[in-house]
């Protein structure tokens, strides 16, 4: 395994958490910080809603105290916000902020097409070491890219509450 992707963690979760944000983002900052302290260093995001931004925004809260991090967004496809369905004014300002304040931003697919999502959690996984995710449904995107996760041998630290 190459140097880079021992310092790399890749998150994954779902658009919706059944649980306040702020105790998400609490328990998610507080793993960060621990894995900065193990020196890690990129952390990289899928940019989807919910659970991606928020760690992503984590991420660059963090980065304030210890700039040494980079935050890497991994995207399917530029603009994805205008193929998904429920994307909010607000989201998509985050987005685009993301985009401005990530160290690097790595676009898979100039646009839509069948496979793109699984090509870059499939990515994020590859180019890690660790695994980060919100996961409450065992039939999902996340899912899916958990357990890849787990076939690649990554750790796995799911945050979500049962």
């Amino acid at each position: 395994m190459n140097e880079k992707k021992l310092q790399t963690v890749c998150f994954t979760g779902h658009r919706q958490m059944k649980e306040a944000t702020t105790k998400v983002e609490y328990r998610l900052t507080k793993i960060i910080e621990s894995l900065i302290q193990k020196k890690y260093i990129y952390f990289c995001v899928g940019g989807a809603r919910g659970f991606d931004i928020l760690a992503a925004e984590a991420v660059l809260k963090l980065k304030k105290q210890y700039p040494k991090i980079q935050l890497i967004l991994v995207l399917p496809f530029d603009k994805q916000y205008q193929h998904e369905k429920g994307w909010e004014q607000l989201e998509i300002e985050q987005y685009h902020q993301l985009k401005i304040q990530a160290s690097k931003v790595i676009i898979l697919a100039s646009e839509y097409h069948s496979g793109i999502y699984y090509k870059r959690n499939r990515y994020l996984v590859d180019n890690s070491s660790i695994c980060i995710a919100y996961m409450t449904r065992k039939n999902s995107g996340t899912s899916y890219t958990v357990n890849y996760a787990e076939t690649q041998k990554l750790q796995i630290i799911n945050i979500a509450l049962s």
